[in-house]
């Protein structure tokens, strides 16, 4: 008895502590989006802590806005991106609610709004900052000439609001003068008078997209003329060419990022007027550009600020090579990938040059030789990046040179090369390393993943698609030696077996798992991820034949932050389908060749699953199911994906070396 009156004498331990030492025990659960819940359904004062505590929301479905209006007074970012239907009276109530805190919103994935509830937003709403509208491709200069309200607005995005004039953009130039960011990327109605005018009336501009405008050179000088632009984006702006750049009689000295990438009608010439002048450029992008000569590196020759350049997809020749070896600058950064031309002598120059590279992406330079990554890892010992798939000329020796000289890697892809277990061995020396992919590495098997396993207790991401070589055994090594793992490809493994799954079951931070085309996979393993991996959140399954609806049961009974999962081929039936509906957040689904699958049982599922945006379907299904059903679910916002793809009885297991340009006798 005295015991009990003791136990009831005591207060709680968190009395003890101040609102702000709770508030930090909170801010480290961000990573988990229900321990928050978790936290606030422990007890009434827990509730209302959280419930003043919370700045950001993210509502799974639109309908569940409302419910949050009251409870949470104090959200400052608001992200609608899972809400695809969001009318005028949900953003009068929010701008309501939240007028004196909201700051930023993200609506780059809704619909149904106007520029009614756009101006209620903005003239509510007097601290918004940042608005992403992206993908409105309904929205008139009206809407624009509503965001103009805003005064405040300091970012802001319209992507694809390929409605939007010069007019809406006039609008937003006079009434947003304290923009710091716009994006106008694909708003194809805009003009040199639109993006003019923006340069002339928000002279805080630090940050301008362009991208795919039907711009010329006319309204460059303005642009030219801000004294704070940092980065200036350019990408596929095809009215811009050498010609209109040569006649430029202003620079922008303030400019750090320029991206020209696919200006087709661009070259040295061009490039040399635009950057005259910019001593503080830092990044520069030129993929699918001018090639690579002597003159292009000649007009970047004195830029010692410059530390990251692209030129992926461009023709490089030796001579400009030696030109950006000749560079003032010490890059940090250079990406090569799919460029044509670039040999062991150009990579040479290249990386003796600049040693202090920490990035270096060569993907598919399919002339070089392991002379390449000799003087790659002898030169730039401090790489933390290195992407080099499909270089097809670099035998297996040259592997070993990466993992015993450049051991602060914290990614390497060497997709479909000749890397082999001695090769594995040596770069497991990378302690540091966080992502590491192997696909189509058909020289690996479990000894080499079980150095990997030992060797890089960090490793967050394992790519091992078509990796053929590998079994349980080593799987296990690395779910042992990784427990940090968020994504693992193992699709394609013949020899992959239930036990693979139980082992990486241990890996409690997984969120994606690719095990598709692993036969030999059932419901067994799959219960065994879904129920200890509770943060997953892509699972793809195709043609895991032995996956049924108990797989489904386990997945609808723990994993609630599924998002996507791809079920093609499985055997799963409506039984199995439906009990996916209680994972709150599946926007994604790819259901093709379900043959214990009925119209009703389909129909059925897709209404229960309330969070759909997207679902991939067999077109011989399109006429069973009831009509209505279409009109409803896009009324929600989710579209159809219809596929006519004939059902495909096993795997041809040449065909995808002849997709890749593989010969199957090289395999």
């Amino acid at each position: 008895m005295k015991k009990l009156n003791n136990c009831s004498n005591m207060t709680n331990p968190f009395d003890i502590f101040t609102n702000e030492i709770i508030h930090t025990i909170l801010d480290h659960l961000n990573d988990d989006p229900f321990a928050k819940k978790s936290f606030s359904l422990v007890c009434k004062s827990f509730y209302f802590i959280e419930r003043l505590h919370r700045k950001s929301l993210k509502p799974l479905r639109s309908e569940l806005l409302c419910r949050t209006l009251n409870r949470y007074p104090s959200i400052s970012h608001l992200d609608l991106s899972l809400c695809p239907r969001v009318d005028d009276p949900s953003l009068t109530s929010l701008s309501v609610s939240w007028k004196s805190t909201l700051r930023s919103i993200n609506l780059s994935r809704s619909r149904d709004f106007t520029s009614i509830g756009l101006l209620r937003l903005a003239t509510n709403c007097s601290s918004l900052v940042e608005i992403d509208l992206s993908n409105g491709t309904e929205l008139t200069d009206s809407a624009a000439k509503a965001i103009a309200e805003a005064k405040n607005l300091e970012r802001l995005i319209l992507a694809r609001c390929k409605l939007i004039t010069d007019i809406g953009i006039g609008c937003v130039a006079v009434g947003c003068r304290k923009l710091r960011l716009l994006c106008l990327r694909w708003c194809l109605r805009v003009t040199d008078l639109g993006v003019g005018l923006i340069a002339m009336k928000c002279k805080d501009l630090r940050s301008l997209d362009l991208s795919c405008l039907r711009i010329t050179e006319k309204c460059l000088p303005h642009i030219l003329q801000l004294q704070h632009l940092e980065d200036l984006i350019l990408e596929g702006c095809l009215g811009i060419d050498d010609e209109g750049l040569v006649t430029l009689k202003h620079s922008c000295k303030s400019l750090k990022m320029l991206n020209l990438s696919k200006c087709q009608n661009v070259s040295h010439v061009g490039l040399s007027s635009l950057t005259n002048g910019a001593e503080h450029l830092k990044q520069l992008v030129l993929a699918y550009g001018p090639s690579v000569t002597t003159d292009l590196g000649k007009c970047l020759l004195n830029y010692s600020r410059l530390k990251s350049i692209s030129l992926d997809g461009c023709l490089v020749t030796c001579s400009g090579t030696k030109s950006i070896g000749s560079w003032c600058a010490s890059l940090r950064e250079l990406s090569l990938s799919k460029c044509l031309g670039v040999t062991d002598e150009c990579v040479s120059f290249l990386v003796q040059a600049h040693r202090e590279l920490q990035k270096l992406d060569i993907t598919c330079c399919r002339k070089i030789t392991s002379a390449s990554i000799d003087c790659i890892t002898k030169s730039c010992t401090f790489l933390t990046s290195l992407r080099m798939e499909s270089c097809s000329l670099v035998s297996e020796d040259a592997f070993l040179l990466i993992g015993q000289r450049c051991q602060f890697l914290e990614e390497l892809d060497v997709t479909d090369n000749e890397i082999n277990n001695e090769g594995l061995k040596s770069i497991s020396r990378c302690s540091k390393l966080c992502s590491l992919k192997l696909g189509i590495c058909l020289n690996i098997t479990d000894d080499g993943l079980t150095h990997i396993g030992s060797g890089c207790p960090k490793l967050e991401e394992l790519d091992l698609y078509r990796c053929l070589g590998i079994t349980d055994v080593g799987i296990a090594k690395i779910a042992c030696g990784c427990p940090t793992m968020k994504m693992i490809n193992i699709a394609y493994n013949d020899k992959i077996t239930d036990s693979s799954l139980t082992s990486l079951s241990q890996c409690l931070r997984l969120k994606i798992v690719e095990i598709r085309g692993c036969p030999s996979v059932s419901t067994v393993g799959l219960s065994a991820i879904a129920g200890a991996c509770r943060q997953l959140e892509v699972l793809d399954i195709k043609k895991c034949v032995n996956i049924n609806d108990n797989g489904m049961l386990a997945l609808g009974q723990s994993c609630q932050n599924l998002r996507q999962i791809n079920l093609s081929y499985c055997s799963v039936t409506d039984v199995g389908l439906l009990s996916l509906a209680s994972t709150n957040r599946l926007q994604n689904m790819t259901i093709l060749h379900l043959t214990g699958l009925t119209p009703n049982g389909l129909a059925a599922a897709l209404l229960a699953c309330g969070g759909l945006t997207k679902v991939k379907l067999h077109t011989s299904l399109k006429p069973l199911l009831p009509k209505y059903i279409f009109g409803y679910m896009e009324g929600r916002g989710c579209v159809f994906h219809w596929r006519d793809k004939a059902f495909q009885k096993e795997i041809d297991p040449n065909g995808w070396q002849l997709h890749a340009g593989r010969s199957p006798e090289a395999a």
